[in-house]
């Protein structure tokens, strides 16, 4: 790490290194859980969830070079490097390259460097996420329909499992003990709750509509998506704009229906389908008044 230069210039020139190498952005990402001294035990275990969701980025070819045979999507790498960029300057404040930090986020994610808990990783990743959301919208409708659905459904499924953790009683109502097991992103569940593999082929970009990859989604997406998380979808949103501190989250959902980069006219593909499975989730688990 050299000395003199900004955190966040020192930043962006790891980023730009990696721009167009995916292995070598997974890389870097690995290295950023190491710190800026290469050992830093208490914060190695939190790779495990971000390296399992972008290794399927990986193999979906989602971060390939744009000049590439079979291109990459250009949102998905702006989202992935707002990510990378963050924590990288992350990594350079704490090794005391000069900042301050160059946004909020970054700042969420010293926080964690100082004192990693599961609520403080999930504050600084979803905030880097929601922020590149909300950065690159107009990268995110120049995707096709499938393609722009399964945005909706990641950015929902993140914000719940932050929940889990930080917001129990809205993400399981009276099993709410079970929420910081579930969603603490040192253990394995949480590849269970982003786990999309299974619903889309290893390719980009989707060649089908949405309706055509739902009727292949397994039970247990299923029932998350519309026995547990629908019900909460408004009370998610709210919690996450204040936990995050980003208002403009509420401006992705309306009604109770996801809305980034998708038509609000096109809701009725938010509605729960007809399945014994969904109704029984809606009696058991419904929504913390």
């Amino acid at each position: 790490m050299g000395s003199g230069i900004p955190a966040a210039d020192w930043a962006r020139q790891q980023v730009a290194s990696v721009r167009d190498d995916p292995a070598g952005r997974m890389a870097l990402m690995e290295r950023c859980y190491y710190g800026p001294l290469g050992k830093a035990p208490r914060h190695l275990p939190f790779r495990r969830a971000a390296l399992s969701f972008m290794r399927w980025q990986l193999r979906r070819g989602l971060l390939q070079p744009l000049s590439d045979h079979r291109p990459g999507s250009p949102w998905w790498r702006a989202v992935n490097e707002r990510i990378l960029r963050d924590g990288c300057e992350a990594v350079a404040l704490s090794g005391e390259l000069a900042g301050p930090p160059s946004s909020p986020t970054v700042e969420s994610w010293t926080s964690f460097a100082d004192r990693p808990t599961a609520r403080a990783w999930y504050r600084a990743h979803n905030g880097s996420v929601v922020a590149a959301y909300l950065e690159h919208r107009d990268l995110a409708e120049a995707e096709n329909e499938a393609e722009r659905f399964f945005m909706n459904v990641v950015l929902c499924r993140v914000l719940y499992t932050h929940a889990l953790v930080a917001a129990p009683r809205i993400s399981l109502g009276w099993l709410r003990p079970l929420g910081p097991l579930l969603g603490d992103p040192r253990l394995g569940m949480i590849g269970v709750f982003l786990q999309l593999s299974r619903v889309l082929p290893d390719e980009y970009p989707l060649s089908a509509g949405a309706r055509s990859y739902l009727s292949d989604e397994h039970k247990f997406g299923r029932l998350l998506d519309y026995g547990v998380i629908t019900p909460r979808l408004r009370q998610l949103y709210e919690w996450s704009a204040r936990e995050l501190d980003e208002p403009d989250l509420l401006d992705c959902i309306r009604d109770g229906s996801l809305t980034y980069a998708w038509p609000f006219e096109e809701r009725g593909v938010w509605q729960p389908p007809r399945s014994f499975l969904v109704r029984t989730a809606h009696r058991v688990l419904p929504p913390a008044a």
